[in-house]
């Protein structure tokens, strides 16, 4: 695997190092032992499976609180996204800042999501289909979701969204008390 540093502290894509004959190829998605020599995490504990079935359809800004924090690994399995992630940590030399990138079926790139950094994407293709792993299991009570379009973070999207959840539609633009805990 190839471990390709984003402009976010502790973001990575991650291409696969495909070993191919003409029967095909062969690569690993994942290896414990190249992710943690990386500072990523070495275990997952959920694999989620999403699927849009019409382009422009947006998913996020998610993430959970902690102690329910998690990292993840996402990959587009089928048709196309564009990928954001968004850092939320405190103190972060990068915090507010956002940075985008396309995955495809095609290309197989994997985008890694650490812990503290919220997460969306919108697909660019009907019938986008989205693997990902996550290092925690889903808590409910500790899921925020920030506005898509806050302006506080002026995320350039590269197409206009068409769909999406209530829950999505109806996310609050940031604030620390409610999407950090922070009193």
């Amino acid at each position: 695997m190839k471990f390709n540093p984003t402009p976010l502290e502790g973001a990575f894509l991650v291409d696969l190092e495909k070993r191919g004959d003409d029967r095909g190829f062969f690569a690993r998605f994942f290896c414990q032992r190249e992710f943690e020599a990386h500072g990523l995490p070495g275990l997952f504990v959920q694999v989620n499976n999403s699927l849009s079935k019409e382009q422009g359809t947006l998913r996020g800004l998610h993430y959970q609180l902690p102690p329910k924090q998690e990292d993840k690994l996402v990959r587009c399995i089928k048709g196309s996204i564009w990928d954001v992630i968004l850092d939320i940590r405190p103190g972060s030399k990068t915090f507010g800042k956002w940075f985008g990138h396309t995955l495809t079926a095609e290309n197989r790139t994997m985008m890694v999501v650490p812990k503290g950094f919220a997460h969306a994407f919108i697909t660019l293709e009907p019938d986008s289909e989205v693997l990902y792993l996550v290092s925690e299991f889903y808590a409910p009570e500790q899921e925020r979701c920030i506005r898509w379009n806050d302006p506080l973070f002026a995320i350039r999207w590269p197409i206009e969204p068409q769909v999406l959840s209530d829950k999505d539609a109806n996310a609050r633009d940031f604030d620390p008390a409610y999407h950090l805990g922070q009193p």
